[in-house]
């Protein structure tokens, strides 16, 4: 059965900046979408913010440039995310609309298995 990626993005700082309540219920909130799909959800966590962050690039030459920090031309950031296997990408989407995304959004990408060409 395939699988998909549903990435959680959000607006880090109108979460850091949110009612202690908000970020409680909305934790809560992802415990019961976990418990609702636990047949089709195959991982998923939640990530640091994004000051503890690194990115690896290469440069022209192939040299490796490592950067503290990410630098992402949005307010919204990768926050977290949920491996789910699903039937087709309806369903994935039907799923996906259940995550708790009050500060952002959720993108749904499909997984392409190493044993694909």
């Amino acid at each position: 059965m395939p699988e998909y990626l549903l990435l959680i993005h959000q607006d880090e700082q109108t979460w850091l900046a949110a009612d202690p309540a908000v970020r409680q219920r909305t934790l809560n909130e992802h415990v019961e979408f976990m418990a609702a799909h636990a047949d089709r959800l195959r991982g998923g966590n939640r990530l640091r913010p994004t000051s503890t962050a690194t990115t690896v690039r290469h440069d022209e030459h192939g040299r490796t440039v490592i950067t503290d920090g990410v630098f992402a031309e949005t307010k919204e950031v990768l926050g977290g995310y949920y491996l789910v296997e699903a039937a087709d990408l309806d369903e994935a989407i039907r799923i996906a609309a259940d995550v708790p995304s009050p500060f952002g959004c959720v993108e749904v990408r499909p997984i392409h298995p190493h044993d694909e060409p």
